[in-house]
């Protein structure tokens, strides 16, 4: 493949879809890699495949057989909640395994880059989203390999809002993505929960898009 395509770890969620068309505004090629590791709202996956479809995008998705442990999912948290610890959702080693994972399947194409839709500006309840944790993980990834991908993060300094605004100049809308941990199948087809922290998130992001003055400048490397 050629140098400037890239792998974006995409799980159909609002930040990695995202990140997925910011590759492609800024000129790579991407490719779309999600995983499978047994999540509970593996209806994200579905989105995921949809949005690839309407893109264009390549799309490959990767089977991991996790024994992970079993998460409890909170309900109608406040914000301030959401901020005072780690989440209850949070599941340990996950982007640590999904960036190895990604970072492996860039070798295997040739892709010069991985991108990855992390951020905790506002809510820092995932230790692995944080831009610390990034640049261990790229430290390490030097170690492990020779010439290593970039690990390109262009969310990571950005409040939710701000990437809903910036999703919205890419054009999508806010039922476009999948957020939910507890999707609602009473009714058949899958509902968003509106009652969990990734959907409470997700309306709050949308609800004060329009109050962003000016569209955000994610730092991006220089062009391949």
């Amino acid at each position: 493949m050629s140098a400037e395509t890239c792998v974006v770890l995409h799980s159909g969620g609002l930040d990695s879809t995202v990140c997925l068309l910011l590759a492609r505004k800024h000129g790579r090629t991407p490719r779309s890699v999600g995983i499978s590791y047994g999540q509970r709202h593996d209806v994200e996956l579905e989105f995921a495949a949809r949005q690839c479809r309407d893109f264009g995008i390549d799309r490959h998705v990767i089977e991991v057989g996790w024994q992970k442990p079993e998460i409890y999912i909170p309900r109608d948290r406040t914000v301030t909640e959401m901020k005072a610890g780690i989440a209850p959702t949070f599941l340990p080693g996950r982007n640590a395994v999904f960036l190895a994972l990604a970072c492996a399947e860039a070798a295997g194409i040739g892709a010069s880059e991985v991108w990855i839709g992390v951020n905790a500006v506002d809510y820092s309840g995932y230790p692995d989203c944080r831009e610390s944790f990034l640049q261990s993980f790229r430290a390490m990834w030097a170690e492990a390999v020779p010439n290593p991908p970039r690990v390109v993060a262009p969310l990571v300094t950005l409040t939710k809002p701000e990437i809903a605004a910036l999703a919205a100049d890419l054009g999508l809308k806010k039922g476009d993505t999948w957020s939910c941990y507890a999707p609602d199948l009473s009714s058949g087809a899958a509902q968003p929960c509106g009652h969990c922290d990734a959907c409470l998130l997700h309306n709050h992001a949308w609800a004060e898009s329009g109050k962003v003055a000016t569209l955000p400048a994610p730092a991006l490397p220089l062009a391949l």
